[in-house]
């Protein structure tokens, strides 16, 4: 099955939002990709449907068209070529009242097709022969299950449509409990079995997910000699489920380079989870091996690596724990429309949302089905401390700030915290900053370019460093005639920094130097306008506003509509703008 793809809903109206969310409820990780100026609330929006929907079944994305089953076929109908590549396709009707697979027999349309007419409570549309008849579907088996030898399938179901009975190697239930004619002595054969077996016409070959390797240390050639033990016990590599470890290992890429060469997960073991084996003399990889597949393990010519098999096929998910994952995100100073494709991605896989309240809420529908951690603003160390003991226990945490994570916000407190108190658990964490679009950025082009040439960002909130670091920075930055950016102008508690900020800046610039006030940017009321230096006063400004002084090459362009659009070229010499 390819369903290990999460899936990509398309609708083309608001009426189909609402289905796709039930159908989405059974299908975590879907993205809702809607159509612009006619959706709202969708993961994705998209100006060209044929466009789209062709990329993403390029892309291998499993495709549920909220729409006519026709206008699916005609835009896919070019690319059809390869029916053992195409990723399921079905179409739904709007009204969620008919569910249709269309393409992707091999992929487990069928299936798939089961699952969103049970959320939506309909009987899905499945018209394949051997589907109906034989109560199963051999070319797509159920997660757990991999088929060997599909281009035998079809003539394989043929025999049995015809009357030919099949005889059953190896442990099966979904196929035990199926209309299958299951005969001792039957002509055909489904043989189940994790050994490298030659496949021939008349017999269907599924391994089945029981393979367990474990690797307790950093190995030299450790892709190769995992291939090359796989080969000497005649095991099938698509059998192995997962890569097992110590916990202590969980950062080693030696691990996780042959769980990528295998395309299985890595999953780890805390101390206590392999106590009991370990004090009955096992080694580390022979422990996981075991907490694994609770199997002994076969024989291994090295000390760390183990290789163990289950009786039944095993869900690696339910194992251990995977490595912990903590991305610090900026969704930007606004809205769904700020955020980055990537913060996106992240905000679909998290499992866990940890940030200021106000900046979770920026967050929308992509915080839908996650566990939100909100806390006040001002307890950064707390925050960041939650976030990494979450990552530590497995989960994929995103820290969540506005504007850019980097600049005034939660990517340093997270490495503040790492640096200070150094728990050995968190060393573990794979921890990735993902950028946003600042306050600045989105500030200088709503009213134009004021940042086109060198710019400084400084700070007006004096908790965390003194007035007098900060007088200073500003006079620097003024006597070397920098733009600057003012974060954090105004609170309740804070309204005289920003007068003194202005006082010490008149020494260096005239009164009518151009000052940019972006309030609210991104988000309902939001307010961009440019005033003269000495108008600039506390009450112009909050903590939710960016203010952007200009140096002495700043200018400003007044417009016909009273507009005015403020830059700051990018010659710094004598500027004529006649010439």
């Amino acid at each position: 099955m390819m369903m290990n793809v999460a899936p990509a809903i398309v609708v083309l109206g608001q009426n189909s939002v609402t289905v796709a969310r039930k159908i989405i409820s059974v299908l975590p990780g879907a993205t809702l990709y809607g159509l612009e100026n006619r959706t709202s609330g969708v993961d994705v929006s998209f100006t060209s449907f044929g466009e789209t929907l062709r990329e993403l079944f390029v892309q291998g994305r499993p495709l549920i068209g909220i729409c006519a089953a026709g206008i699916l076929i005609r835009t896919l109908a070019p690319l059809l070529s390869d029916k053992r590549q195409e990723p399921p396709v079905l179409a739904v009707a709007e009204d969620g009242s008919a569910v249709v697979p269309l393409l992707g027999g091999l992929g487990g349309v069928n299936d798939l097709a089961r699952r969103i007419a049970e959320a939506l409570d309909v009987k899905p549309a499945i018209t394949t022969t051997g589907d109906l008849r034989l109560g199963t579907t051999l070319l797509s088996p159920p997660p757990g299950y991999h088929l060997a030898n599909p281009d035998d399938a079809k003539k394989f179901i043929s025999d049995l449509l015809a009357g030919a009975q099949v005889k059953l190697e190896g442990i099966a239930p979904w196929l035990s409990g199926s209309k299958l004619p299951i005969d001792p002595n039957g002509d055909l054969t489904i043989q189940v079995t994790e050994r490298l077996v030659t496949p021939t016409a008349n017999c269907l070959v599924y391994h089945p997910a029981t393979i367990a390797i474990a690797i307790s240390d950093i190995i030299d050639d450790a892709v190769a000699l995992v291939q090359q033990l796989l080969a000497d016990a005649k095991l099938e590599k698509t059998s192995v489920v997962g890569i097992f470890a110590p916990f202590t290992t969980a950062a080693d890429p030696t691990i996780h380079a042959v769980a990528s060469a295998l395309g299985v997960p890595a999953r780890f073991f805390t101390p206590n989870q392999l106590e009991s084996l370990l004090s009955q003399g096992y080694s580390p990889a022979q422990a996981a091996a075991i907490a694994a597949t609770g199997t002994s393990p076969l024989s291994s010519p090295s000390p760390n690596i183990a290789i163990a098999i289950a009786p039944q096929p095993i869900d690696p998910s339910t194992i251990g724990q995977p490595r912990g994952r903590l991305a610090i995100i900026g969704t930007g100073p606004g809205g769904e429309q700020w955020m980055s494709p990537e913060v996106k991605e992240i905000l679909k896989s998290a499992t866990d949302l940890v940030g200021y309240k106000t900046y979770l809420d920026l967050v929308g529908s992509l915080a839908d089905g996650k566990q939100r951690h909100e806390s006040d603003n001002r307890e950064e160390e707390a925050r960041a401390k939650m976030a990494l003991d979450l990552a530590a226990s497995g989960r994929y945490v995103a820290v969540v700030s506005s504007g850019d994570p980097g600049i005034y916000a939660m990517a340093t407190a997270v490495f503040e915290v790492c640096d200070r108190y150094a728990k050995p658990e968190w060393d573990s964490i794979d921890i990735h900053v993902a950028p946003g679009i600042s306050a600045m950025q989105a500030a200088a082009a709503a009213i134009g370019a004021p940042l086109g040439h060198d710019f400084c960002a400084i700070s007006l909130s004096d908790i965390l460093k003194p007035w007098f670091a900060i007088a200073q920075r500003i006079t620097a930055a003024a006597e070397a005639d920098f733009v600057i950016a003012f974060y954090n102008p105004v609170s309740k508690e804070r309204t005289w920094q920003l007068a003194e900020a202005r006082n010490i800046l008149l020494r260096y610039r005239t009164p009518d130097t151009p000052v940019v006030l972006a309030r609210n940017l991104g988000r309902p009321g939001q307010t961009v306008k440019a005033i003269a230096l000495d108008q600039l006063a506390p009450a112009t400004a909050d903590m939710r506003t960016i203010i952007i002084v200009g140096s002495t090459k700043t200018r400003t362009i007044k417009r016909s509509n009273g507009s005015i659009w403020v830059y700051t070229p990018r010659r710094y010499t004598d500027f004529n703008p006649l010439l």
